[in-house]
């Protein structure tokens, strides 16, 4: 009698080891993905949603994601970054800088004239976050991809060719470092979010903006300016992104939905992320030139000649202030520009 209500128990426990474990591997999990852009914009068509149909497609349907563009939860795109830590989106897509200094590594690709290729910089970017950023500047978040759009140019009413045409124009400023430059040209740095760009310039409000080309068509740059200054090599700047996630929500899934996020997250997504966004230059940069518009674009050796002097004294000014906060900006931008020549010599292994 004994033996059998053992075995009869043991029965017991393995049928409901079994129906837990078929109720984990069941689960289904819905999560929020925010971000400030209109649905049909760049980002959101060929990056968010092209990773979301992939994270819900890999989990077999039991990931769901749910999109809530232009800032549909609430508040403004610089409140991003704490809708994600705070739990009410649980996933977002936010630009780094929209907070100035909170996250302070991430500036050294954003520095001017750092970065050449989008593809590289995502990948530099995303190695240093694993290796130093993910402890210090993201503590708190669980980031799924870390990337930086192709190269940032000048929009204006009137055109600009040298730092001295800047003089005097209200230009909205793509990051801390970029209002940087065009305060020492003596032009008047406009913070904005990219949503506000079109408003804006209709109003004069501004008379020019820094973005890159493939953000132009989602607010109408081409049709409001009429002059594009763009940069041989490494461009103006860049700006950088994260696709962060709520920790918590994170660490509450089971581990196979879990990995299926894993399985599309980090530098492989990264570079594709990057990538996606530069290569979407070309045809928003073909629309102004069927408008018409004046394009402009300054050689390697006119930005040596009359760029530089302005931008080299950025760097400086820019080590010390991280050195004021216990960093040596010197060392990421040695560790930055050796990733990125990294992933320009074995081309080979990462794809274009």
């Amino acid at each position: 009698m004994i033996a059998r209500r053992t075995l009869m128990g043991l029965a017991g426990a393995a049928m409901a080891t079994m129906m837990t474990t078929t109720s984990a591997l069941a689960q289904e999990v819905t999560l929020t993905l925010e971000h400030f852009l209109p649905a049909q914009a760049n980002v959101p068509r060929l990056v968010l949603d092209v990773w979301a149909d992939k994270v819900e497609a890999d989990s077999e349907g039991r990931i769901k994601i749910e999109r809530y563009p232009t800032m549909q939860l609430g508040g403004t795109p610089p409140e991003l970054i704490d809708h994600v830590q705070d739990g009410i989106a649980d996933i977002g897509w936010t630009v780094v800088g929209y907070t100035p200094g909170r996250f302070p590594r991430t500036e050294v690709f954003e520095l001017p004239f750092m970065v050449e290729d989008a593809r590289a910089a995502s990948y530099a970017f995303n190695k240093m976050y694993q290796e130093q950023m993910a402890d210090q500047d993201f503590a708190g978040l669980h980031i799924l991809g870390t990337w930086v759009h192709g190269p940032g140019l000048f929009h204006t009413k009137d055109p600009v060719a040298k730092p001295a045409d800047l003089q005097g124009m209200k230009i909205r400023g793509g990051a801390r470092l970029v209002n940087d430059l065009l305060t020492r040209v003596g032009a008047e740095p406009i913070g904005m979010p990219v949503p506000a760009v079109s408003e804006a310039l209709s109003k004069g409000v501004l008379d020019g903006t820094t973005i890159p080309w493939e953000v132009t068509p989602a607010v109408k740059v081409s049709e409001l300016v009429g002059n594009h200054t763009e940069f041989e090599g490494p461009g103006l700047y860049t700006l950088t992104f994260v696709l962060a996630m709520n920790e918590d929500t994170y660490a509450s899934m089971p581990e196979d939905l879990q990995a299926v996020l894993d399985a599309n997250s980090g530098v492989d997504f990264s570079i594709f992320a990057g990538g996606t966004q530069a290569d979407a230059d070309a045809p928003a940069r073909k629309i102004a030139v069927e408008r018409g518009n004046n394009i402009m674009t300054i050689s390697a050796e006119q930005a040596q000649a009359d760029w530089a002097p302005i931008v080299d004294p950025i760097y400086a000014s820019w080590i010390a202030d991280m050195e004021g906060k216990g960093i040596d900006g010197q060392a990421l931008i040695d560790e930055a520009k050796k990733l990125m020549s990294e992933y320009t010599s074995d081309m080979d292994t990462w794809g274009k």
